[in-house]
């Protein structure tokens, strides 16, 4: 496999630490709201680098976080943490917020299958204890400092600050109020914030400097150390977080472990929604419930981002969300064949396999994918003759990969494949009326029917 590796600004021969296991650590949501479908879109994107690893043979150690605490309003470190401040406005405590968004969450990634396991989701609320040692290995390397209102980390102590972002920190003042604190340089960050002293947090603990919480940066470093090790074979997130968050992931852990963090940096890019940005103000921050309530599944969506490169940015409308519905009802469709007799059209099941594999092998390259893909489904859309073993072995592997659950559906009922044949019989006699009729009958149960020169398929509506 290539991949595009941010830290080096070109494309890769992927080539794990170990032979055959991969360490993946990709950043998952803060649990203060539900994710828009654009948050999704990068979950899924991760989900089919898994895939994609998996492909080609790979066994894989993905973690995830769930930032249930410390992520500010500001990524300056200053403002209200995101959790409390919903916690205020819904009269409930952080903690409750936590619980209730994180299992909306996980909730989501079946609605969109995603497939890392459960208990690879961590949250950072479990892991203060890891957070407060990796504070105190900067902190006796002479990498932090401490303001009246936290421990921040001196971004001059580390040589390559801002490295993989080739941020120009010769324009960067210093002396900036941040808080209630004062940072040497703006580029410093928050390890460790202190407590208001006037009013007690739902969040808070107790630590070497004083009672407090983590800042938003530390988690993912001290779970990934925790979890996968010193140097992880790949860390994603969405190109956002490369000037920020990960600068600052690279800066804590490369002073404290004296080794890199990652080998490969992979970054999506951004969904816009009509062309326009994701925000509040446009009102245009869709939900997987705004995907339900007009008529389309996660699967739909995870059809639509399988459509674009990861790298671009992409452009959601309903009407593309639509045609990509379709294209998803004709591929299990195709699928569907396999219930249903053979025509004379003969695939080469293992020459789309090996065109399927290089376009994902080339960084990723899922549209060039998905157009290999529909050219088949388009060629056999009338049925086609195929052994039955090696079109299971085919759909199995085409699942596994793409995660639209092909193999989930049914066989028809006997009933409807009573009603088709009696339909048959109609129209034999010319009997368009009841034929029409039973064709209706039968789309009310979201089975369409389509007549070839020598059969009737059948194939599902949603």
């Amino acid at each position: 496999m290539k991949l595009y590796n941010t830290g080096s600004r070109k494309v890769e021969d992927f080539t794990p630490l170990k032979k055959d296991k991969i360490s993946f650590y990709s950043c998952g949501p803060t649990v203060y709201d539900k994710p828009t479908i654009g948050n999704w879109a990068s979950f899924i994107r991760y989900d089919i680098l898994s895939r994609a690893l998996r492909m080609d043979g790979y066994e894989l150690d993905w973690i995830m976080n769930i930032t249930d605490v410390g992520h500010l309003v500001s990524d300056a470190d200053e403002g209200e943490d995101k959790l409390e401040k919903t916690a205020r406005r819904e009269s409930k405590t952080a903690w409750q917020i936590a619980e209730h968004y994180s299992r909306y969450f996980i909730d989501g990634l079946d609605y969109f299958n995603i497939s890392i396991p459960k208990k690879n989701i961590v949250r950072a609320t479990d892991y203060i204890d890891q957070q407060i040692e990796l504070v105190k290995k900067l902190e006796s390397g002479g990498h932090t400092y401490e303001t009246s209102d936290g421990v921040y980390f001196d971004s001059t102590t580390f040589a390559d600050y801002g490295k993989m972002a080739r941020l120009d920190l010769s324009g960067q003042k210093g002396g900036a109020r941040v808080g209630l604190g004062e940072k040497k340089h703006a580029t410093d960050f928050a390890l460790w914030k202190f407590s208001p002293k006037d009013k007690k947090r739902d969040m808070e603990w107790d630590s070497p400097w004083g009672k407090g919480f983590p800042g938003w940066h530390l988690e993912c470093s001290a779970i990934a150390l925790s979890e996968l090790g010193e140097t992880i074979d790949i860390h994603a997130g969405g190109i956002e977080h490369i000037p920020v968050h990960h600068t600052n992931e690279i800066a804590q852990s490369e002073s404290a472990t004296h080794k890199i963090l990652a080998k490969f940096w992979v970054h999506n890019n951004h969904l816009q929604i009509d062309g326009q940005k994701i925000s509040k103000s446009l009102g245009n921050g869709y939900t997987l419930e705004d995907l339900s309530s007009k008529g389309f599944n996660g699967l739909d969506f995870r059809m639509f981002v399988l459509g674009s490169n990861y790298r671009n940015e992409s452009n959601f409308t309903w009407e593309i969300l639509t045609e990509a519905k379709q294209k998803r009802i004709e591929l299990q469709a195709a699928a569907d064949l396999r219930y249903q007799t053979k025509g004379k059209l003969k695939a080469d099941l293992q020459k789309l396999k090996r065109d399927i594999t290089e376009a994902f092998d080339d960084n990723l390259n899922t549209s060039l994918a998905m157009s290999v893909l529909n050219s088949f489904v388009q060629s056999v859309s009338n049925g086609f003759d195929y052994d039955e073993n090696e079109f299971m072995n085919f759909l199995d592997w085409l699942d596994n990969l793409l995660g639209l659950e092909l193999l989930d559906s049914k066989d028809i009922t006997a009933g409807q494949m009573e009603l088709i044949k009696e339909r048959n019989l109609a129209r034999q006699d010319k009997d368009w009326a009841r034929a029409d009729r039973i064709r209706g009958e039968l789309l009310k149960e979201s089975i369409a029917l389509k007549d070839t020169d020598e059969e009737t398929l059948w194939y599902r509506t949603n």
